[in-house]
């Protein structure tokens, strides 16, 4: 039986039995401030994030993504609800030990909610794109967990 972090499936909907909800509600429960946070990161991207956010836009994949979407406490780099995908990309500051942990706790929440997470380093966005975008689309055509 997995572990469940309360703080982020205590706000997550629920189905009459009791098992959380991917399809009622695609921020898990996010808080304002989560929001907040995340308008900021938008306001402020990154290099790196701004050179996937160009293929990733406008359904150049066949499905939207969204960018610094919040998920219950998290904020993801990237997003495809209807995929249940997230893209997150590690500059140097995901190399700390404290965040490295952080991550792998978000990780753990996000794939207990369903959610396939692909992570690449900045040097592969700015080096490697068609590589990128190939594993990608390999995720995208592996089926939705919500359907078609």
């Amino acid at each position: 039986m997995k572990k469940e972090n309360k703080g982020i499936l205590a706000h997550a909907p629920r189905s009459p039995e009791g098992e959380v909800s991917r399809t009622l509600e695609m921020h898990f429960g996010a808080q304002p401030s989560t929001f907040k946070n995340a308008q900021f990161l938008r306001d402020n991207e990154t290099k790196t994030e701004k050179l996937l956010w160009s293929r990733l836009r406008n359904k150049q994949l066949g499905v939207k993504f969204r960018r610094q979407h919040p998920i219950g406490n998290y904020i993801a780099d990237f997003y495809c609800h209807k995929a249940q995908l997230v893209i997150e990309l590690d500059g140097i500051y995901h190399e700390r030990s404290s965040q490295r942990k952080t991550d792998k706790l978000r990780d753990e929440v996000l794939e207990e909610l369903g959610i396939r997470i692909l992570h690449f380093t900045d040097d592969e966005v700015i080096n490697d794109m068609p590589s990128i975008i190939t594993k990608i689309e390999l995720q995208l055509s592996v089926g939705s967990p919500l359907g078609d």
